[in-house]
């Protein structure tokens, strides 16, 4: 029963060392330290981790979260180059950190961990060293060409009915504005737009939501 606790070990291994190689590399870049990267990393490091848990040791976990972290940054500074729309770094970090973790279980993965046969080219012998990292590459391929097409299928039906994006106006204006009538000031006061349309009412006066800051 050693692999259940082992798995809680090296997602939490990957998780510390991803968030402290995603700041030392943005530190490097931009030559600020930044708490965003932190926290970014430490995600990176968690979903690097996810195919490899519970086939890795705390070696494996620390190399794949140390790699994972300036992998993921550059995944996602790719939109400032490409121009593509993510504003959550959602293909930069999930794509890019499952892809990187997968691949990497293919290296350390090891059978003390996940049973027999299930040894990466780091733990296995010269004739069959490939064989883990030819299966974890071939369902790399076969899960992104699926989340592809699923993606487009969904996105078409999506643009066929409420469409995929606001107007260049409405999100200027800011979508808690534009679509849902409220903006938090800093007031701390989430109201309708002076320029939303008034609604009749029985003469009782505009309701203002008060949020509490921690």
């Amino acid at each position: 029963h050693e692999r259940e606790p082992m798995a809680l070990l090296v997602t939490h291994i990957s998780t510390s060392i991803g968030s402290l190689s995603w700041l030392i590399a943005e530190w490097i870049y931009s030559g600020q330290p930044k708490l965003v990267a932190i926290a970014s990393g430490a995600i990176a490091g968690l979903v690097a981790i996810t195919p490899a848990s519970g086939y890795v040791d705390p070696t494996g976990a620390f190399f794949i979260g140390l790699i994972a972290g300036p992998v993921c940054m550059w995944g996602a500074k790719l939109k400032h180059y490409l121009g593509y729309d993510d504003a959550l770094d959602a293909f930069g970090v999930h794509a890019v950190g499952g892809i990187v973790g997968g691949i990497l279980t293919g290296f350390f993965a090891t059978d003390q961990i996940g049973g027999p046969g299930k040894n990466g080219v780091f733990y296995a012998n010269t004739k069959n060293g490939g064989h883990q990292l030819g299966i974890q590459i071939y369902a790399i391929v076969v899960v992104a060409g699926w989340s592809a097409f699923m993606s487009f299928v969904i996105l078409k039906i999506l643009d066929l009915t409420i469409g995929l994006r606001v107007s260049d106006e409405e999100e200027h204006e800011g979508l808690d504005g534009s679509l849902h009538g409220e903006k938090l000031t800093n007031t701390g006061y989430a109201e309708a737009p002076v320029n939303a349309p008034e609604k009749e009412s029985s003469g009782s006066a505009p309701v203002a939501i008060h949020i509490d800051a921690a």
